[in-house]
Formats: C-alpha cells, structure tokens, sequence
C-alpha cells in the first residue's frame, strides 16, 4: 500500500512546489564591487576584484583618460554618456572598463559594476528597472556585444537605454565593447526577404546611436607592442637579453599585435622561467 502511494504524494509535492511563491532574491551589494546577474532568477553573483591596474595598459592613454573622465562624473552624480568601445580583438577594452571603474570604485563604495553577457540583452530592460530602485551607482558592463539574436535584441537594448515612460535610471551607466561601431552581427541573416532584412539592419545600427560616447582602439603598432610587453615584465620582474625578438616572434607566430598577445607572451616567458603571475 505505502509503494503505490508514494508517485501520488512525489506529484502532490511538486505541485505544492509549483504553487509556492519562489524565494525572495537578496540583493546585498555591500558584499563585493563587482556582480554577474542571473536574469534567469533575478539574482547577482559578487565576484571578486579585478585585479590589474589601469597603469599596466599602455599604448592607449588617450582611451583610458576619455573613459575615466566620463565615469567619473557618472560616479560624482553627474551628466554622463553611455559608452561604446569599439574596435580589434585583444586591444583592451573589455580590460580598460573594469581596471578604470576599480580605480574609481576604491574611493567610492557606493559604485558597483554588474556584468551581463551578451546573449541576454532582452533582460536588460527588467535588469535596469530592478537597479533604479537601488542606493547605488552602477555600470553595467556587456562585453562583446552583437545582436545575434537580431532586431529583437537591438530593440531590448534601445528599450533599456531610452528607459519608457520613466526615463532612463540615473543611477546606471551602460557599457558596452564590441568589434564592430554599429554592432552588426557577425552572420547578418539574409532569409526574411531584402526589406525586412534592410529593416533589421536599420534597427540595429540604431542602437549605436544611443551611446553618446564612442572610444574607439585602434590596432597596436610595433613600437606600441613592445612598450606593452616591457611594461608587463618590470611590472612583473621578468627580464631577458632578447626580450624584444623574442615578443615579435610570439606576435609573428600569433598573426596579431595586441595587449593580449603582449600578455600572453609575458605568461609564455614567467612559464618558462618558472615563476608566478598573479593573473
């Protein structure tokens, strides 16, 4: 008797579980400085500092000094624009948000950063009504955006940044880094017939229209390279008689001259000689 009851109460239980409100989601943002959002249940994630220093990125000072300008008078409660930074691979952009807003949040704790990926940009709009009614000051941060998900997406995001009826929340600064200036997807969908293809398009390049501020990065240059991988092994106490043809080989072998590729050929050359990095 008790066996045939049990897939009768198991199915009363996950019925009651259905019915339940679900748990409340806290949100303590006195616990970190940085925060991934789960849009799936509405809570975030602390995360722990980023550790490298705005002085460690060179080669883009003129990048750097226009994006802090702009944060900090975000962060002071001031007019502000959201942000585009835009431009090739490996050239520190995702890396000049975080390192700048550590910089700018150590002064400051009532300044957080929330990072949301990229293929959840339909939740911003719900994200942003949820940070309005917060004491804080947040950048949300979505690295490498492109509207794979087409027109939808570009709409979601228009939505967030226009704010509705309400307004746009004062106390959010989006920004964003991608390869691209209008944000096009990388296999831009040509089957919905030309005009509707064409409308797509037009709605999604749009959508940088709304970011008052556009950083753009350039590619890095030999000298620039160089500086970045010398840069990176007095940070780090890493020396070697050939250290420049060795870091032009690495770029050589690699196709690329970047911030990333200095960095990767530092972690290449600590390996070898046996020592640490913090990152």
């Amino acid at each position: 008797m008790e066996q045939d009851l049990r897939p009768l109460l198991i199915r009363i239980a996950e019925a009651l579980e259905r019915l339940a409100p679900p748990a409340p989601v806290v949100r303590d943002f006195a616990t970190a400085r940085l925060f991934r959002h789960d849009p799936q249940t509405g809570g975030f994630h602390p995360a722990p500092d980023y550790p490298l220093s705005l002085d460690a990125l060179v080669g883009i000072d003129r990048q750097k000094g226009r994006f802090l300008e702009n944060l900090e008078r975000f962060a002071d409660g001031l007019p502000a624009n959201h942000v585009l930074l835009w431009g090739v691979r490996g050239t520190g952009k995702s890396s000049i948000a975080k390192a700048a807003f550590m910089a700018m949040a150590k002064a400051r704790p009532a300044l957080k950063l929330v990072e949301v990926d990229r293929d959840q940009v339909t939740a911003l709009p719900a994200l942003f009504d949820v940070l309005r009614g917060q004491d804080e000051r947040f950048v949300v941060l979505c690295d490498d955006l492109s509207f794979e998900e087409g027109a939808a997406a570009a709409k979601a995001l228009k939505s967030a940044l226009e704010g509705g009826v309400s307004g746009p929340p004062a106390n959010v600064l989006f920004v964003a880094t991608s390869n691209r200036r209008h944000l096009m997807p990388r296999g831009h969908q040509e089957d919905r017939g030309q005009i509707a293809t064409a409308e797509d398009a037009e709605e999604e390049v749009s959508v940088s229209d709304r970011f008052g501020l556009w950083i753009g990065f350039p590619p890095m240059d030999q000298p620039t390279y160089l500086q970045a991988v010398r840069a990176y092994a007095e940070t780090h106490g890493l020396s070697d008689p050939h250290l420049d043809r060795l870091a032009l080989q690495w770029a050589q072998l690699r196709g690329a001259r970047s911030g990333r590729v200095a960095w990767q050929f530092i972690r290449d050359l600590a390996g070898a000689q046996g020592k640490s990095l913090p990152l």
